[in-house]
């Protein structure tokens, strides 16, 4: 295919802290991938769009003979976990090195709303396969306890106020407002699940990209705003706690004739 789109440019929010990025990400349930691999017309290639780290490629590589990852950040791929079944390509979402009709599946973990959408899906629809998926995922704020998830609402909408990208509003939403031409599927309820000590849930936090951008404007952590309250609500900072992300997807069908 032409690369003449390989020059899009695309919001980067993680290059510059990606190592910490991939260490503070939690990992999806693997029902996900088992779930997909089902609804698929098939399991012989798979793209995961915006692969970052590779997570999800790793994930997908148990159920397709080959994956596809593609990132538009060199530095997100250069982190990715070698596999024989995953190839890694620095390639942007809205133009990659695959044939028409070629995937079974193209999966986006909290990604999509990075992209252009309108050059993304048309690209989706060339690579896929007839009746071949489109599978979109996020998620938003944890669920700890109450005290602590005020506390996390508060650091997110008040203090990081102003220091988010305009787009992480699809993600608030659930991605039930971005644009999704396809024949729509609901899938079963997910949810991802980690027990993580305080000082885990801090390197998180301050993975944020807003967190980051907050810290290079001020000067200072936006977490010392919150965190004798974090520490009061939490007890030991030491004791692994259960801390929960609902999923939220959209998942369609490909039933282009173009």
């Amino acid at each position: 295919m032409s690369n003449e789109n390989k020059t899009l440019n695309f919001e980067d929010h993680f290059s510059k802290h990606s190592q910490q990025y991939a260490q503070y990400r939690p990992k999806y349930p693997d029902e996900i991938y088992a779930y997909l691999a089902s609804i698929a017309p098939g399991h012989s290639l798979a793209w995961d769009c915006g692969t970052g780290n590779g997570q999800a490629a790793m994930g997908l590589a148990e159920y397709f003979d080959k994956v596809h990852a593609t990132d538009a950040s060199p530095e997100q791929i250069a982190l990715s976990s070698a596999h024989p079944k995953v190839d890694y390509r620095v390639e942007p979402a809205e133009g990659v090195s695959l044939n028409a009709s070629s995937a079974d599946l193209v999966t986006v973990a909290v990604a999509i709303h990075w992209f252009n959408f309108d050059a993304f899906y048309r690209e989706v629809k060339r690579v896929l396969r007839p009746n071949g998926i489109l599978a979109a995922w996020t998620y938003s704020l944890t669920e700890i306890s109450p005290e602590i998830d005020q506390l996390i609402q508060q650091l997110s909408n008040e203090i990081l106020s102003g220091f988010w990208p305009e787009r992480i509003r699809y993600i608030e939403e659930g991605y039930q407002t971005i644009p999704f031409p396809f024949e729509e599927i609901t899938p079963p309820s997910f949810v991802m699940e980690v027990n993580w000590d305080l000082h885990q849930l801090a390197g998180y936090l301050d993975s944020w990209s807003a967190t980051q951008r907050y810290k290079a404007q001020k000067g200072t952590h936006p977490l010392e705003l919150i965190w004798n309250k974090l520490v009061s609500g939490w007890g030991d900072e030491n004791e692994a706690r259960l801390i929960r992300w609902p999923l939220y997807f959209r998942i369609g069908r490909n039933n282009s004739t173009t």
